[in-house]
């Protein structure tokens, strides 16, 4: 691929970085401050603002509506915020699993108070979506069960069918629906969309605006993702990622920090439909959903999108007709060689072009720590805290 092509590839390149991302997150057995986390949804956008300015490649912020909106704000006065700091509002993202309520499940639940609660709230994210300018609804279910027989697996699944018909009903005709799965946790029996084939079938039947979204975490170790990925492309029903890494199972961690050759394989297949199979993957929605405990917020957020940046690239570098020739000659050796030859290219030169003709910083981690941001907003956010009498950092669940 010519450089030209690869850099309006990389102007096309966009990731939305979520709101939780720059709060103070734990794990299931605490919350881990840090003093510069942003404790307000104004903090959550100026720091994603800051993200955006030095990567040139984030202008969108995924919020979660029980944490960062209040009832009887505004909506239209948030988006304003993210303008501001030059940001805008990405994917809402409905809670439905926080409130006790939802205790045996929301949808799914045999509690219809849970039923009728869940779709208040879901109503309502819609409302705010439209008066901050989404267009992205974006559902996941901690829905399932502990124990064999604590329901009845198909009504459950009933259930599900006729929430989501009547949500993507009740959106406009330009909102897309995004329906996530995850094998378990925490229902630890079963789970009500516990894998991509079910996600598959439910957005199916909700209608011609709902797609599957994978969470690069939600699998189980032997998992082929990139297969997952090339299936749903194949069927037009890949709707958006959130990106994370993990060891073990849903762990969050920073993206690549793991197996930056699964990230790889992931932009392969997609370039795969771009280039041999003529797909449209330009709405495809690439999100980060990360829980930063240990890493600073803000640098955590520039070194997962510069990582996928940095993978989008290699994979744009695959030579697909050497590719082509070597899998039409069923030489496996030569075939595995082109992924290879494009994944240990060092494409950091190249992006730090890109970035100086946006007049952008060739190192934004090193241009970022240079700038002090951390160190006045640490300052500020603490005193703040003071003031409100303590910390009001969003949970992560």
């Amino acid at each position: 691929m010519e450089k030209e092509q690869l850099f309006a590839l990389l102007d096309d390149f966009k990731i939305e970085t979520p709101s939780w991302g720059y709060a103070d997150t734990g794990t299931r057995f605490g919350k881990f401050l840090q003093p510069a986390a942003a404790g307000t949804i104004d903090e959550k956008l100026a720091d994603a603002g800051i993200v955006h300015r030095y990567t040139g490649c984030c202008p969108t912020v995924a919020v979660h509506v029980l944490w960062d909106f209040s009832m009887g704000v505004d909506a239209t006065a948030t988006a304003k915020v993210a303008q501001n700091h030059g940001v805008r509002i990405g994917a809402i993202n409905p809670n439905l699993f926080q409130d006790q309520v939802y205790k045996f499940g929301s949808v799914t639940s045999p509690d219809e108070r849970a039923q009728s609660h869940a779709h208040r709230h879901v109503t309502d994210s819609i409302h705010i979506a439209k008066a901050v300018g989404s267009n992205v609804l974006s559902l996941w279910f901690a829905d399932g069960t502990n124990y064999p027989g604590q329901d009845d697996i198909v009504t459950r699944k009933q259930r599900m069918h006729g929430a989501l018909r009547q949500w993507h009903d009740a959106m406009p005709q330009d909102m897309l629906m995004m329906v996530e799965y995850k094998p378990f946790e925490p229902a630890f029996y079963h789970t009500d969309i516990a894998d991509w084939g079910m996600a598959y079938i439910f957005a199916k039947d909700a209608g011609p605006n709902a797609k599957v979204l994978v969470d690069s975490g939600h699998h189980y170790q032997a998992q082929n993702i990139e297969q997952i990925v090339a299936w749903l492309l194949d069927e037009q029903m890949l709707g958006g990622f959130h990106f994370n890494d993990r060891k073990y199972a849903d762990d969050d961690l920073t993206l690549g920090s793991i197996d930056p050759y699964a990230v790889f394989r992931i932009f392969h297949e997609i370039r795969n439909a771009a280039e041999w199979r003529n797909c449209d993957v330009s709405q495809i929605a690439y999100m980060v959903d990360q829980s930063h405990n240990l890493k600073p917020k803000i640098e955590a957020m520039i070194q997962t999108v510069t990582t996928a940046q940095e993978m989008f690239a290699k994979a744009c570098l695959v030579d697909r007709d050497k590719l082509r020739d070597a899998q039409a000659r069923i030489d496996v050796v030569d075939s595995e060689t082109c992924l290879r030859n494009a994944f240990f290219t060092d494409v950091r030169p190249l992006l730090g072009e890109w970035r100086k003709r946006h007049n952008i910083d060739p190192d934004p981690l090193k241009a970022y720590r240079a700038s002090g941001y951390q160190q006045r907003i640490a300052k500020e956010r603490e005193a703040a805290r003071a003031a409100r009498g303590g910390n009001a950092g969003s949970a992560y669940a």
